[in-house]
């Protein structure tokens, strides 16, 4: 399987449920994000705001995974009911992340960024 160069190659190989999940969840990040560049980071659909790395996601075998670092350990209540580890939500097509969660995830992804430019 060819490395893909950029988001929609990647998810044009995911099967059609995980793919319009993770389509979804896109287009929730990039309305959170409009700024953002997209871009295939760490092997995986990701999001840069100059240059540096904002967030990722993607599919694993039973469920999809949302990467927005350690800013969600400030959303624990928001997630009570996923599964997350140290930074990504796990997550499934038939269970995703609420909107209004994913926009919290990213506008406090987005204010940590831009706090560490400002050092």
């Amino acid at each position: 399987m060819k490395k893909a160069a950029t988001i929609d190659e990647f998810l044009a190989d995911v099967p059609d449920e995980q793919r319009a999940a993770l389509e979804e969840l896109r287009k929730q990040v990039r309305a959170a994000a409009p700024e953002a560049t997209e871009v295939i980071a760490y092997g995986l659909p990701s999001l840069r705001l100059r240059g540096k790395y904002l967030l990722s996601f993607g599919p694993a075998k039973k469920h999809l995974s949302f990467y927005p670092g350690a800013v969600l350990n400030d959303f624990k209540l928001d997630l009570s009911g996923f599964e997350t580890t140290k930074g990504s939500i796990h997550f499934t097509p038939e269970k995703p992340i609420p909107a209004s969660v994913v926009t919290k995830l990213v506008k406090a992804r987005l204010a940590y960024v831009e706090s560490r430019e400002r050092r």
